[in-house]
């Protein structure tokens, strides 16, 4: 069975991660990018499916890990009846072929400890062929090599379908081992494997160093802020700039239920979302990065959007299921792919305006063909916004008028209006500023509730959705206005011992005893320090810091009762989130 949620940390080399548990079990790895197919899946079912465990014979999970400060090098320690050791975890950002390195150092005593890789290609479903070459190991199948080096005296055994390394440290002693990824065909050991680990090492420190040194952040959660920027820029895809809303996929929003996702692609929101988050901190290179990406994934037809893409921009996104594989704790199905790639979300318009506008504010220098997308995308949303859709949460039912589709449906046309009078661009000026205004009237009078005194999920509802909390912060009303306060008081109506569900729970398919959403509770934060009440939002906020796991990671859900993290993790949306709230509860940064 594989480890809770907020057991595991993230390593990426920027084009995929792995999520290493406390017990120095590497469960979750796709090669050679994210949307991949795992090498590594113990995390959604058993050893048997993949996995590669580091740590002292006989030991369970470390006594203490942490990151390295301002980096994404992944330091545990394990304290043993013979002596200390101390494993570091990295994969260094990709030059070439992809590598992980463990770098095992003895601290104190004498240390016994054992490496045994099991490799699973293909969902972790096929056990490959091994074999040593040239003082190495090599498992292959298919299109898929995987080569295992070691610097340091070791002693290697295993079975037919395992690779296992033994070895002593003591103190000042070091053994490195090295995954490198390379496709079957070609001859030799890869390049990576001449390279010493401790080179890898100190490169890695430095590229993190040299890029958290430019977050403007300075505020009394800088370390919670940098962790969660840490992880946003280890989910961007850097070939392309494309963000992935989380490495992994089908870790459940319920144990034991249906509703598990793959979210190892690029949804627009999300991606947007994490541009703006990024920018606002002083990462200009991922928001031009991320135009580039955004101009190639929308070409052909670019008014008409999908809610997502795969990482190089595709299209199809074809969603399968893997029965070999038991999910994570029995939930069931394991999903690959998405389907939600065919669905029609309207705020997707809102959130890539809104970002292009941001850039645009930036002085970001956007290629002149992005005003052709502007007006591309307005034109849709001329023809189009009055339809319903399927909404922020993507429900897989029948198409409503939710009310921040629409909300965000004025958000694109303010934004175009503002970026053409930056760029003194005219575009249809007088039918976007009559559709912004016609969007503004409906939502008031459709969208809101006079007997709840607030902003409902869709119109004509009683239902009630945190994503009305975002309305003040969107501009679609000031934070003073009535309606926003009334809205936030009857948010308590989602409260979850201290959290906030993303909506009122009902009786659908979609619907069930799912935890709180953590962006939800930080919105919930982030209003209630916009109408005023501070210290009630600090405290709000503070609640969803200690749920953070030992290495400050956060999923997407959280569930009071069981004090457990679900959903896929790490989640842009959560961390995104979090460096907003902590923005906007330390007003000396915002500049926007």
């Amino acid at each position: 069975m594989s480890a809770p949620i907020e057991d595991y940390a993230l390593i990426s080399d920027l084009e995929t991660a792995a999520l290493v548990g406390r017990d120095g079990s590497v469960d979750w790895l796709c090669l050679p990018r994210f949307d991949s197919p795992a090498s590594l899946a113990a995390l959604l079912g058993t050893r048997d499916n993949g996995t590669w465990r580091l740590a002292p014979r006989g030991a369970g999970r470390c006594t203490d890990r942490r990151y390295r400060h301002d980096t994404l090098l992944l330091q545990s320690r394990w304290t043993t009846p013979t002596g200390t050791v101390r494993v570091t975890d990295f994969m260094p950002p990709r030059t070439g072929l992809p590598c992980v390195v463990r770098l095992v150092e003895g601290v104190s005593g004498t240390v016994s400890l054992r490496s045994e890789l099991r490799l699973r290609f293909h969902q972790g479903r096929v056990v490959p062929w091994i074999r040593a070459v040239e003082g190495c190991s090599v498992a292959i199948a298919g299109p898929d090599a995987v080569w295992l080096g070691t610097e340091g005296p070791v002693e290697r055994s295993g079975a037919d379908d395992r690779t296992v390394h033994d070895f002593t440290v003591t103190a000042g002693r070091r053994v490195a081992l090295t995954l490198v990824w390379s496709p079957s065909h070609r001859p030799g050991p890869p390049a990576p494997l001449a390279v010493p680990a401790e080179t890898m090492l100190k490169e890695t420190a430095d590229f993190w160093r040299r890029w958290t040194a430019q977050c403007r952040y300075d505020g009394p959660w800088r370390d919670a802020v940098v962790r969660s920027l840490i992880t946003l820029k280890a989910l961007i895809y850097a070939p392309t700039g494309g963000v992935v809303a989380a490495p992994t996929t089908s870790l459940p929003g319920r144990i034991g239920g249906d509703l598990n996702w793959d979210y190892r692609y690029c949804w627009l929101r999300d991606s947007a979302m994490t541009l703006s988050c990024l920018l606002r901190n002083g990462y200009r290179e991922e928001a031009t990065a991320w135009v580039d990406w955004l101009v190639r994934a929308v070409a052909g037809d670019p008014a008409d959007l999908q809610t997502v893409y795969g990482v190089g921009g595709q299209r199809l996104l074809p969603e399968t299921e893997a029965p070999w594989l038991p999910g994570y704790e029995g939930s069931q199905p394991v999903r690959f792919g998405n389907s939600a790639a065919g669905q029609y979300q309207l705020d997707v318009y809102g959130e890539v305006l809104d970002a292009l506008c941001l850039s645009l504010r930036a002085g970001i220098d956007l290629p002149g063909h992005v005003w052709s997308l502007v007006e591309a995308l307005m034109g849709r949303l001329l023809r189009h916004w009055r339809e319903p859709d399927q909404g922020l949460w993507q429900l897989r039912g029948p198409r409503r008028q939710f009310t921040h589709s629409k909300v965000m449906a004025w958000v694109a046309a303010d934004r175009a209006l503002r970026m053409g009078r930056i760029l003194g661009r005219d575009g249809a000026r007088e039918r976007w500023r009559a559709m912004r205004d016609q969007i503004h009237r409906e939502v008031c009078r459709e969208g809101w509730d006079p007997a709840r005194r607030a902003f409902t999920q869709s119109y004509g509802s009683a239902t009630l959705d945190a994503s009305a909390l975002l309305i003040p912060r969107l501009g679609f009303l000031p934070a003073e206005d009535p309606r926003v306060r009334g809205t936030v008081s009857a948010m308590r109506a989602l409260g979850h011992s201290g959290f906030v569900r993303r909506y009122t729970p009902g009786r659908g398919a979609e619907d069930g005893p799912e935890g709180a959403f953590v962006a939800c509770s930080l919105w919930y934060a982030d209003a209630l320090a916009a109408t005023g009440r501070t210290g009630q939002a600090r405290e709000a906020f503070e609640r969803v810091l200690a749920i953070r796991n030992d290495v400050g990671l956060l999923a997407e859900q959280w569930d009071p009762d069981a004090g457990r993290q679900l959903g896929n993790a790490p989640q842009a949306f959560s961390h995104i989130a979090l460096v907003e709230t902590a923005s906007a509860l330390t007003p000396r940064t915002r500049t926007d």
